[in-house]
């Protein structure tokens, strides 16, 4: 099984991995088989289901949708172009789309949000379709996204987990045993491990620079959410919150003998400074998720700004170890909120990020997968409940505490020899069980939770 850290950590834009940028990237993808289709298409014409319609809305998909119909791209997304397309659309009821003509797509007929029908692969399905002169249906394809930015075709979902077929990468390792057992064999730690993987299939100055992106990305997000404040968008009137504590923060560090605890009120504000970014729709890395953005940058500056020793140098290994830990949980389980609640999200970013600061503070493989297990297990049955299905309440306080959970599941693990009583295998299989027994209602369709039981205005 091969996962590469660039599809683990993904720059992208906000709100929503699976609710944003998968439906823009399902939108490429349709455009990709519509430039191959030998018949001429006159309209376009889209259908969302599941999660993707009850909080579609909150999360941008129809924006995303539409956007990626007219050929936008998460990693590449601009912002004020976005709105002058929009607003042409808008006007015109028509998306130019490069390498196709000029397709009839109205925004209010056509962009349907179908809250009676799931589709049955996964809860974040949608149908595009392609519509001939009389607006009758020639082509149609059902993608679900899985959350991540991952989005797979009906076809594709239907073959399996595994959709890796690329040539055998030196350490396949599926499962926490096997990945312990071949770093016990080899001598390797589990960053050398993945990133002799990653070399397999590309080469060492791209991994290089690759991973240096994905850093200054996920910095450059905290910088800015830091520095700005205002009202997220969405009606909820939530007000930006890093930016003040941030300014407390400094303004107590001339006074004598602080609390200890503030070291906590650093690490939140670190991520939620990321997650406000996320919110108002800027760009982020998926980590493994837009949802949980937050985690993983805010355990990585914490490690650098706050403990003694910590060098940059050793970045690369921290994404690798937590890249590592987020594909075992991804092919074993899930990191998609509307699949497996919140645990999927925050519960997986924050198994990925103890397992990473524990690596750049010298524990053994067997420490690392201990760091994992007890973040992810601390993290099980954590419901999706967002209000107004915006990634607001609770999301951005919740990345909070899922980097303090991380830091002191590192700690812990630090502090032991590696040795524990559950396996991180058993707590996977056990998050994948619980998302599958969890209500409907507790995995982001704002159906239940916090979603019905505090005001959306």
């Amino acid at each position: 099984m091969f996962l590469s850290v660039f599809e683990m950590f993904k720059v992208g834009i906000g709100p929503s991995s699976s609710h944003t940028m998968g439906p823009m990237v399902a939108a490429q993808m349709f455009l990709a088989k519509l430039r191959e289709a030998p018949f001429h298409v006159h309209g376009l014409r889209a259908s969302l289901h599941g999660s993707l319609a009850f909080t579609g809305v909150g999360h941008a998909t129809d924006r995303a949708t539409i956007l990626g119909l007219a050929g936008f791209t998460p990693e590449s997304y601009d912002h004020e172009k976005a709105e002058a397309v929009l607003a042409t659309i808008e006007a015109t009821h028509t998306v130019s789309p490069e390498g196709l003509p000029d397709l009839k797509f109205d925004p209010k007929a056509d962009m349907i949000f179908d809250f009676d029908q799931a589709l049955p692969g996964h809860a974040n399905g949608m149908i595009l379709m392609a519509t001939d002169a009389q607006g009758d249906v020639i082509l149609q394809e059902t993608y679900y996204s899985i959350g991540g930015g991952f989005v797979m075709t009906e076809a594709e979902l239907a073959q399996g987990r595994n959709t890796d077929e690329g040539e055998p990468v030196p350490f396949p390792f599926k499962s926490a045993v096997e990945m312990l057992e071949m770093a016990k064999s080899s001598g390797k730690s589990i960053a050398e491990m993945k990133k002799a993987n990653e070399i397999s299939r590309g080469c060492s100055e791209s991994l290089t620079n690759g991973v240096a992106r994905i850093w200054q990305v996920m910095n450059d997000c905290i910088d800015r959410g830091m520095t700005t404040d205002g009202i997220l968008p969405g009606g909820l009137n939530v007000r930006r919150r890093a930016k003040d504590i941030h300014d407390q923060l400094l303004a107590e560090r001339g006074m004598n003998l602080p609390a200890p605890h503030t070291i906590n009120d650093w690490m939140s504000m670190y991520a939620m400074a990321v997650n406000e970014e996320n919110a108002a729709g800027g760009q982020v890395v998926t980590a493994p998720t837009n949802g949980a953005a937050g985690v993983m940058p805010a355990v990585v500056r914490y490690w650098l700004d706050h403990v003694p020793g910590a060098t940059a140098s050793k970045i690369p290994d921290f994404l690798l170890t937590a890249s590592a830990i987020g594909g075992l949980i991804k092919y074993n389980a899930s990191i998609s909120g509307a699949e497996a609640g919140c645990q999927a999200e925050v519960g997986s970013a924050s198994a990925m990020a103890a397992a990473g600061l524990c690596a750049v503070m010298g524990g053994t493989p067997e420490q690392v997968e201990n760091a994992a297990e007890i973040a992810l297990e601390h993290h099980l049955g954590m419901t999706c409940d967002p209000v107004k299905g915006l990634v607001q309440v609770p999301c951005i306080e919740r990345n909070g505490l899922g980097a303090i959970k991380a830091v002191s599941a590192a700690s812990l693990a630090l502090r032991g020899t590696g040795d524990h009583f559950v396996p991180l295998d058993a707590c996977i299989e056990t998050m994948r069980q619980t998302g599958a027994d969890m209500s409907e209602k507790y995995k982001e369709t704002s159906l239940g939770g916090l979603a019905v039981n505090v005001p959306n205005c």
